[in-house]
């Protein structure tokens, strides 16, 4: 699966360094935005369906980003890639926040959206590029840290719900995040670094029957994680009925839990084996998402997101690493086509939760990412192949 051990090199930390100062800008960007749907909602007097269509928007701009990060980071290498793009999601969920209609709001997402797929690529090239070098399981510990960085993101949130203008909120949180993205794009893997020029296969030329359970399981990760996202503070609001404080840790319990099996899932990846990692994975997921569609209070409400945080942890390092390894060349193209997924299963996801929701109820609709949790569990021998 790896080469043996080698000994990390004072570049190598660097640049590993650097790639989580990327993942942490982009888990506090992501969190400080999705967190404050609900109040989004509010201020915009936005019903079900309108807010669905919104949120629409953003995986589908995200779509274009990440094939826009594609042709860049091939062209100009990742890193340069990121410098360009990854401050500009942070000035777009700012702008959000200050947008006084629908109109301007559907500007600053459109924004945001490039930003997210171009960054979404970019620090997942970077991750399998330092992996590449350490000769290891690392993928994990880059996602650990997007997830403490969204917990951060839900506890400013909710520290700041009832003093503090959304675009104020937003701000304070996104000039610390642009100036550690600009900082630590100086350190990340140059374009020479990145790519593999000793391998002989042609470059980008992948079958799509290795990667396809990849792809899957990402697509249907992202349907459980775009209704947690997305609908996880109006499912507190609207169903549980809770005070404004306690929406935003719907996704704060599942970054949470996120967080903490990704700090130990680079360990568990070597002693167990990816497909039994994704396999568990699936299959706590489920038991999660069952939990949420039968809460019978916020008690079990929060424990059902934090469970489901516990079982979809996994499932997007390892895609990305098993992509890595379908790709020794480094070129990209099968994280690539994975990182496509991603806005598949949210695109999927924002619809069909958002509909059924709209149509009946949003217990009901938590439905769909559980069965598509289950799903993950056949998938999962799929990640233990390497070409």
């Amino acid at each position: 699966m790896y080469g043996g051990i080698v000994a990390p090199t004072p570049r190598d930390r660097q640049a590993r360094l650097a790639t989580f100062a990327v993942f942490f800008v982009q888990g506090l960007t992501f969190a400080t935005l999705l967190t404050q749907v609900a109040a989004l909602q509010r201020k915009h007097q936005l019903s079900e369906g309108e807010l669905t269509l919104l949120l629409l928007v953003v995986p589908v701009i995200a779509g274009a980003g990440s094939v826009l990060a594609g042709t860049l980071a091939a062209r100009y290498g990742s890193r340069q890639m990121l410098r360009a793009i990854q401050p500009l999601a942070c000035v777009a969920v700012a702008l959000c926040g200050f947008a006084p209609n629908v109109p301007l709001l559907v500007g600053a997402l459109v924004l945001f959206g490039i930003g997210l797929g171009g960054v979404d690529a970019g620090m997942n090239m970077q991750g399998t590029a330092v992996e590449r070098r350490y000769a290891r399981p690392v993928m994990t510990s880059f996602h650990a840290l997007w997830s403490a960085a969204a917990v951060i993101g839900a506890g400013w949130a909710s520290l700041a719900a009832d003093g503090l203008s959304l675009g104020v909120t937003f701000t304070i949180a996104m000039v610390p995040a642009l100036v550690i993205s600009l900082i630590a794009s100086r350190w990340l893997c140059s374009p020479a670094e990145e790519h593999v020029e000793t391998v002989t296969e042609t470059p980008g030329r992948f079958p799509w029957g290795p990667i396809l359970p990849l792809c899957l399981a990402m697509a249907f990760l992202y349907v459980g994680d775009s209704s947690i996202s997305n609908f996880g503070s109006v499912y507190f609001e609207k169903i549980m009925l809770s005070e404004a404080w306690l929406a935003p840790w719907a996704l704060g319990a599942y970054q949470a839990t996120t967080f903490l099996v990704r700090v130990f899932g680079d360990r568990a990846v070597r002693r167990f084996g990816p497909a039994a990692i994704v396999r568990t994975g699936g299959a706590v997921a489920t038991l999660g998402f069952l939990a949420i569609v039968a809460a019978p209070n916020e008690v079990v409400a929060i424990a059902g997101f934090a469970l489901t945080g516990v079982g979809l942890s996994v499932i997007a390092p390892q895609s990305f690493s098993a992509a890595g390894r379908l790709d020794p060349a480094g070129t990209g193209v099968a994280i690539a086509r994975v990182n496509m997924f991603n806005y598949v299963g949210f695109i999927v996801g924002a619809a069909l939760v958002g509909g059924v929701a709209d149509a009946a109820d949003l217990r009901i609709a938590f439905v769909a990412p559980l069965v598509l949790a289950a799903a993950i569990i056949v998938l999962a021998r799929g990640f233990a192949r390497t070409r």
